[in-house]
């Protein structure tokens, strides 16, 4: 009985590894044909309309509050395109990040397969996609590319923690939340084009990276104790709730000409924000649940980032 439970075991895991090989070839396959230059393929000359929105209006942080009718269409069209810059400069804190967590997983991996060689090819992707940000938040004449200080120290801290199942799990949140909003922008062609350019080719590359998370991040659940499940439940509730406060730096309202302090309440008052966020995490929450990654003792952390309806 012990050697028909060990060969079922040993099947198992070669089935694993099998399927994670076959996906990791699809990716790559895909990536050869669908890969991007944003420093070619977008137009960084093109002159940005100061009336138009980068976001939809209805997107924006202050969409309907007090402080929102208080600015002039133009300057609420600033204040779309100064908030689009920074979800790209969190994106950059981000991506940072992740291809950290992607090289260590590739240390620790034999090069030699294709899942490991595809891990180097999103870094590569990552790579692109934050120069493309920092071009834009520099077109934008948002102020820096740089995170706050708390979301610093928090990246920090995680790059010492080096736990590669949080950077699958962080990626499929960031992810999914970023490809929602870009959609979204895509979509709409009344929005500025250089934006909807970014958003472009960052949809359609995430799309692949997400591909690439979910299965591993999958696998590596499956076998955690229930006592580290219980610990990871929570800090990617902290990582998700930190990656949202970071996507609307303050800054964007002192640039408006607006009291911060009056600006942040008003935004976390707000039911048109709270919407937003709830609908570009739909997708990521949904396979956390699924997966009992979010649960009812867990859920608190979720729903205190405006994250569940």
């Amino acid at each position: 009985m012990r050697d028909l439970t060990h060969t079922a075991t040993q099947t198992a895991a070669h089935t694993a590894l099998a399927a994670r090989e076959e996906n990791a070839e699809r990716l790559l396959r895909v990536s050869a044909k669908h890969s991007h230059d944003p420093l070619t393929e977008i137009d960084w000359q093109a002159p940005i309309d100061p009336d138009q929105f980068a976001l939809p209006p209805h997107r924006v942080s202050l969409y309907g509050t007090r402080l929102w009718h208080q600015l002039t269409s133009r300057q609420q069209a600033r204040l779309s395109m100064h908030q689009l810059a920074s979800v790209t400069a969190a994106g950059i804190w981000f991506e940072l990040i992740l291809m950290d967590g992607l090289v260590r997983h590739v240390y620790d991996s034999d090069l030699t397969t294709q899942h490991a060689q595809y891990a180097l090819t999103e870094v590569a992707d990552e790579c692109r996609h934050s120069t493309m940000f920092a071009k834009y938040i520099t077109r934008t004449g948002y102020p820096t590319a740089r995170p706050s200080r708390r979301a610093e120290r928090r990246g920090r801290l995680h790059l010492l923690l080096n736990d590669t199942t949080l950077t699958f799990a962080g990626a499929i949140f960031v992810e999914e939340f970023t490809d929602a909003m870009q959609r979204e922008m895509i979509r709409d062609e009344s929005l500025q084009p250089l934006g909807r350019s970014v958003a472009k080719i960052h949809v359609i590359e995430e799309a692949r990276h997400i591909g690439y998370a979910k299965p591993e991040l999958e696998r590596r659940w499956a076998k955690l104790s229930p006592a580290r499940r219980a610990v990871f439940r929570q800090v990617i509730g902290v990582l998700a709730y930190e990656a949202v406060i970071e996507c609307v730096n303050p800054r964007i309202y002192a640039l408006a000409g607006l009291d911060v302090k009056q600006a942040k309440a008003a935004a976390a008052a707000n039911p048109h924000w709270r919407a937003a966020k709830a609908d570009w995490a739909r997708k990521a929450v949904a396979f956390f649940t699924e997966l009992g990654i979010i649960d009812r003792h867990s859920e608190s952390m979720w729903r205190r980032a405006g994250l569940l309806p």
